[in-house]
């Protein structure tokens, strides 16, 4: 199936390949840089969402195809799985673009690109978003490089995990949260909700169905003990749209009540009240450590997915905010941990001017710096790192841009 460019502008073409909605998110803006960078003289190709293609990026196919859960139905779709692979890479090398983007999904986009380096090793492939090498199957950093030319990272610490592994060159462009940093922080006036009663308590039991359902009842027996040491609380439960009624149900028989927020706006408005955070482990822990909410985090898995993942697992920590911050001051219980009295005795204490609380706001003060913010935005800083390893980026677009990556 061809694929039209999004215009006849001559200029750079760029192929984007996204493999699930994640990558679609971070492909939106990233166009949008392109085109700022370029003057529009840039055209596309691509695999992505409704994101990318309300940037004029149609998709060879429905990312639907790819969304595939549980091992039965890998197996199941495998054959349209690999199809879908081929044709992706077959449009590549057809399209002969000056250079090839892969975005996340590592066990689709790097299959893909390993077949396009196989058949046209002319055209610069850049993986935006650097797969976990640093926390399991290391040996894939240094697969890599036979097939990936630049790695552009969310995390700061990134870059130099790659180079101890062998892997390809990275550059750290910045996580895609920094740009939601007003959403998330404070505005003027507002900063006096954060102290006072009742206090806001955010509860993040996870996106996906399986985590709702092995953390929300043990969340909510964890919120009634922290109620009857503390006293009244306002919790707060941030849901994706298409799961806000199974997180509705969840929430419904606990012992204090909750407000399950869906849109938008509204849990931007409450992560800037939030006094602290009960969250499963996951990217939230990230979003709560840059709104400056103090936190507890916690996570289960079924005991097959806890002796894999022991096995598997090379970090000490699997919360983001300890890793970006090089320290252990978010609290984490994993597994037999995870328990209502031990979320409770260490989530309580957060709701007070405590030393638990202290620490963690002074470490969360640090991370401006440690991850950039207030520089480059995050799309802006990969198109740079694109153009230049197409080798596109002239002199006067360099000369427009506030610093290099």
């Amino acid at each position: 199936m061809a694929m039209s460019a999004t215009s006849a502008a001559p200029g750079p073409h760029i192929f984007l390949v996204a493999g699930e909605e994640s990558g679609d998110r971070l492909g939106a803006p990233l166009i949008a840089a392109l085109r700022r960078l370029c003057q529009d003289r840039v055209h596309f190709s691509g695999v992505g969402g409704a994101q990318m293609a309300a940037q004029g990026v149609p998709s060879l196919f429905p990312l639907g195809d790819l969304a595939i859960i549980g091992i039965g139905a890998i197996i199941a779709r495998l054959p349209a799985i690999l199809r879908r692979i081929r044709e992706t890479a077959d449009a590549v090398i057809a399209a002969k673009p000056d250079v090839l983007v892969i975005i996340d999904s590592p066990e689709f986009t790097h299959r893909v690109a390993r077949r396009v380096r196989k058949r046209a090793p002319w055209i610069p492939i850049v993986d935006y978003v650097c797969p976990s090498v640093w926390a399991w199957r290391p040996g894939r950093a240094k697969a890599m490089r036979s097939y990936v030319d630049h790695v552009l990272t969310l995390l700061p610490f990134e870059p130099a995990e790659l180079q101890r592994l062998g892997g390809p060159p990275g550059t750290y462009v910045g996580h895609p949260l920094i740009e939601q940093i007003a959403d998330l922080r404070p505005r003027a006036g507002e900063a006096a909700r954060r102290l006072a009663d009742p206090p806001v308590l955010l509860v993040l039991p996870g996106s996906r169905s399986g985590e709702i359902r092995r953390l929300a009842a043990l969340f909510g027996t964890t919120v009634g003990a922290v109620a009857r040491r503390y006293g009244a609380l306002d919790v707060v439960v941030p849901a994706v749209p298409r799961l806000a009624e199974t997180v509705k149900a969840a929430v419904a028989d606990w012992p204090v009540k909750a407000r399950v927020v869906v849109d938008p706006e509204e849990k931007h408005a409450a992560y800037r009240a939030a006094r602290a955070a009960l969250a499963k482990s996951g990217t939230s822990t990230l979003e709560l450590a840059l709104a400056g909410i103090p936190m507890v985090a916690a996570y289960k898995v079924s005991a097959l997915e806890e002796v894999i993942g022991r096995t598997l697992i090379k970090i000490k920590t699997v919360i983001l905010g300890n890793l970006v911050l090089g320290e252990m001051v978010i609290p984490e219980f994993l597994q037999r941990a995870c328990t209502a009295e031990n979320l409770a005795g260490a989530l309580e204490p957060l709701l007070h001017d405590s030393a638990e609380r202290r620490r963690q706001l002074e470490a969360f003060s640090r991370l401006d710096v440690v991850m950039g913010i207030g520089q480059r935005a995050p799309s802006d800083a990969a198109a740079v790192v694109i153009l230049k390893c197409a080798k596109v980026l002239n002199q006067p677009a360099r000369e427009g841009m506030a610093s290099g990556p």
